[in-house]
């Protein structure tokens, strides 16, 4: 075989692997769609209303919990996406332990005896169940600003420069 039949043998098995290669590679409107999409995983579980009982609200936070792993072992190249990344998955855990530390609260009045020291456990875990509510809430607004921030980035074309 001469050099000029390996090189018209050769030159088409290159080019193929080139344009397969960078075919592969994710633009960035593909990556805001993963991103978006984790998280709209993660929004839909509260917004199912899981936080109104024991088991509920501790099942809400073990599934707040996945969505957390799944976000951090998602790869994006592109930086900002990558910021945003670490920001949501800041969120979801924060709201993963609020929700927890409300729910195990919650189940310690249920457990309460009906009795001095009971009403007194009560008391407290109803404090207890306010506060991990209050600050959930206010990670909550956390994520909404957030969301509008990665929607805002993600519907900007991609040949226009973001600053």
């Amino acid at each position: 075989m001469s050099i000029w039949q390996k090189y018209i043998f050769l030159t088409p098995i290159s080019l193929s692997a080139a344009l397969w290669i960078a075919g592969c590679s994710e633009t960035r409107v593909s990556q805001c769609q993963r991103l978006i999409k984790l998280v709209d995983q993660g929004n839909s579980l509260i917004e199912k209303d899981k936080g109104y009982q024991v088991t509920t609200s501790l099942q809400l936070a073990k599934d707040l919990e996945k969505v957390t792993k799944s976000l951090k072992k998602t790869n994006f190249k592109d930086p900002k996406l990558v910021d945003f990344q670490t920001k949501f998955t800041k969120i979801f855990g924060t709201l993963n332990q609020q929700i927890a530390k409300a729910g195990k609260a919650l189940g310690a009045t249920k457990a309460a005896k009906a009795s001095l020291d009971g009403r007194i456990k009560i008391q407290k875990a109803k404090e207890q169940i306010d506060a991990h509510l209050t600050a959930a809430k206010s990670t909550g607004k956390s994520f909404d600003t957030l969301f509008k921030q990665l929607n805002e980035y993600c519907n900007v074309p991609e040949n226009i420069t973001q600053k």
